[in-house]
């Protein structure tokens, strides 16, 4: 069979993930704020999209066409401009339908031509007291260098000042992270009518504010546009210098990185559109739109919750897990028996109280622990920054190359080392992306150890909002061998061995292959083979060429994957025994797992590492097998609920289609709420049973 037609492009792949992120915006059956901040999600998705699958792309045709081998690439360029065309006016017009049922729920999103007298009024104290202090506009003339100037994805306003003998440009940034980008405005029908203008809208009532007096003009107008620049970097290797000296030196290159989308308000003037591509250096290969007059729709995804309680969704509270509540303190619980985190089902309450503890606790004696994305105001690194001044042997592994949050770890770096905590980093190009901690602790005569494994961040706001496991071991078998991962990070060309973790690049790839294989020998022998896969990504081509054998060996493989999925099921002769879903919900599907049937006594491990090359080879990733029977049958028991998904479910396949699972005569079930009642249930349970 030919090639191509075996793998989808990983690029499609992916626009057709944020085209499952529109359908929630579309579907009736969420609530309406929750379908506006889904317009959000989508939005920051295809930012995200241009800064780095998008720039990668076009780097990559650059290249090629040096070598006059650009053809496909550039073919392929065509199709994600015409795709993301495509999605963009589905995206407008369910905006707009949005805004009508928005308004018959008496929320209204106004412009500064709806304005009444009394709020016009109210509208330019607002200005006066709350923006005016953060607009100073640029005046653009043939010296201004818009590249070095203009943000990445910010908004901005080109505003034309026009007299009778020439037009004079000028730039307005709109301070949407100074200020509140919704702003609600008082009601001629209290209690009622809920009107909302944008900040956007507010600068363009208020032009004359900024600019009068200063400049004589018979007429002004404004039009919105944004600049996405490549997200990529260079790390520029030099003897003398630190990681962290080459990652803010490369941090500098990203914000004058070259251009790769132009999105401008459709009715601008061609003269001022074609100023705006001069002066950017917008080119063929690059992305330009003409959109609407609002371009950060990313700010909706914190659209506010006003309005009907109906209107958002209804809240789940966090699950403790009750084991921790029976013991003194977290380590005679964890001690007593593995426990097993499911976020945000769970709260992660439970891991920031352990670290609190062994922050202060007298027979700790260190703390090691990766952080890859961490959030704002960490309580994590707080209780780490306790943990030395209290005397404890604290190392963090900070990932510098975590990308958007490099600044974020450069800033942790230096806090964490000016409270004396020994700091380690990656070497350059090999990012850590594990989720570890290990405590070791003094207990009788003995050192024992606590390690944490995960799929997912330390990251207090991610773990309300992002589906991730948690295993909680003191179980020799495990922490012996997490303590080996940290040596081989501090060592990462010293051979080490692993035989409960897969540890990429170490070992991943070749164990992978394994446990596919003896899947294969199995189902050849007669033996039931099967193989769950859980990620967020497949796009691996050689770990997609072995599923695929392992399919024409007649094992079943069902597989659940967020995002990007290059594996293309039932092609016949080559994956006919592959079913491939995809569940966008109200959390965003995040825990990677991977069971293999063998031999009627599973493997189940949970991980870090999604199936792309980059994980698997050039990535520090830990997978840690789950030793403890009871959560290995808890894990499979809630794949069984998502893969038996009749609402939130799609199918993927070759035409990326995005269907949803048919449901046929089964009942209705949405694995998310049914995890969380399954999750609930259990509690009760043991709350009973004790």
């Amino acid at each position: 069979m030919n090639q191509k037609k075996k793998y989808i492009d990983k690029e499609l792949s992916w626009l057709s993930f944020n085209e499952r992120v529109l359908q929630e915006a579309a579907d009736e059956n969420n609530p309406l704020i929750e379908r506006m901040r889904f317009l959000g999600i989508y939005s920051r998705n295809l930012d995200e999209f241009y800064k780095v699958h998008f720039a990668d792309l076009k780097r990559r045709v650059l290249i090629r066409k040096e070598q006059d081998l650009s053809g496909n690439l550039s073919s392929l360029l065509q199709k994600i401009q015409d795709k993301v065309l495509k999605n963009d006016q589905d995206f407008d017009c369910l905006y707009n339908k949005l805004l009508l049922e928005m308004a018959h729920n008496n929320i209204c999103l106004i412009n500064e031509q709806q304005l009444s007298t009394n709020q016009q009024i109210w509208l330019r104290k607002y200005f006066k007291n709350n923006l005016k202090q953060h607009i100073i506009p640029i005046i653009i003339n043939h010296t201004t260098n818009l590249i070095s100037f203009l943000k990445d994805d910010y908004t901005y306003l080109i505003v034309e000042i026009i007299n009778d003998y020439k037009i004079i440009y000028a730039l307005l940034e709109i301070p949407s992270d100074k200020v509140e980008h919704f702003i609600i405005l008082p009601s001629e029908i209290p209690h009622l009518h809920k009107p909302i203008i944008l900040v956007d809208n507010i600068l363009r009532y208020c032009l004359d504010d900024i600019f009068k007096g200063f400049f004589d003009y018979n007429r002004i107008n404004a039009y919105s546009m944004k600049m996405t620049r490549n997200a990529e970097y260079d790390l520029m290797m030099e003897m003398e210098s630190s990681l962290m000296e080459l990652m803010s030196s490369s941090l500098k290159q990203r914000l004058t990185a070259e251009p790769v989308r132009l999105v401008y308000q459709r009715d601008m003037p061609n003269k001022l559109v074609e100023l705006l591509r001069h002066k950017l250096g917008i080119s063929s290969y690059d992305s330009v739109v003409a959109s609407n007059r609002y371009h950060n729709f990313k700010d909706f995804i914190k659209f506010p919750s006003i309005g009907a309680i109906h209107l958002i969704n209804k809240p789940l509270p966090r699950l403790r897990n009750i084991w921790f509540d029976q013991f003194r303190n977290g380590f005679d619980a964890i001690r007593d028996h593995d426990v097993l985190l499911y976020y945000p089902y769970h709260t992660f309450e439970h891991v920031l109280e352990l670290l609190r503890q062994a922050s202060f606790d007298p027979n700790v004696l260190a703390i090691k622990i990766n952080i890859y994305r961490v959030a704002k105001d960490s309580r994590i690194i707080n209780s780490i920054i306790y943990a030395a001044h209290n005397g404890k042997k604290v190392t963090v592994v900070v990932e510098l190359q975590a990308r958007f949050n490099e600044e974020a770890n450069i800033y942790w770096a230096k806090r964490l080392t000016a409270a004396g905590v020994h700091v380690l980093f990656s070497a350059p190009g090999l990012k850590i992306h594990a989720k570890l901690f290990l405590i070791s602790r003094k207990e009788e005569d003995h050192i024992i150890r606590y390690a944490h494994i995960g799929t997912g961040n330390f990251n207090e706001k991610t773990a309300r909002l992002y589906t991730d496991y948690s295993l909680l071991t003191a179980d020799n078998r495990i922490t012996k061998e997490v303590k080996r991962v940290f040596n081989f990070i501090e060592n990462p060309y010293r051979s080490v061995n692993f035989e409960h973790l897969m540890v990429s690049p170490q070992n991943s790839r070749r164990i992978l292959y394994q446990l596919i294989d003896q899947e294969i020998i199995s189902s050849q022998t007669g033996i039931n083979a099967e193989i769950i896969l859980k990620i967020n990504n497949l796009v691996d081509r050689g770990l997609i060429s072995r599923l695929y054998a392992a399919s024409s060996a007649g094992v079943k493989i069902r597989v659940l994957v967020r995002g990007m999925c290059s594996l293309i099921p039932n092609i016949l002769g080559v994956s006919e025994n592959i079913q491939v879903i995809s569940i966008i919900d109200r959390f965003l599907e995040h825990a990677r797992v991977y069971v293999f049937q063998n031999k009627g006594d599973p493997l189940v491990y949970l991980s870090s590492a999604d199936w792309m090359t980059r994980n698997i080879d050039y990535r520090i990733e830990v997978a840690v097998s789950l030793l403890d029977p009871s959560l290995r049958q808890l894990v499979l028991d809630l794949l069984e609920l998502q893969f038996n998904d009749t609402v939130k479910a799609r199918l993927l396949d070759k035409d990326l289609s995005n269907h949803y699972v048919p449901r046929g005569n089964r009942r209705k079930l949405r694995s998310q709420l049914a995890i969380y009642n399954y999750l609930k249930a259990l509690q009760q349970e043991k709350i009973l049973s004790n």
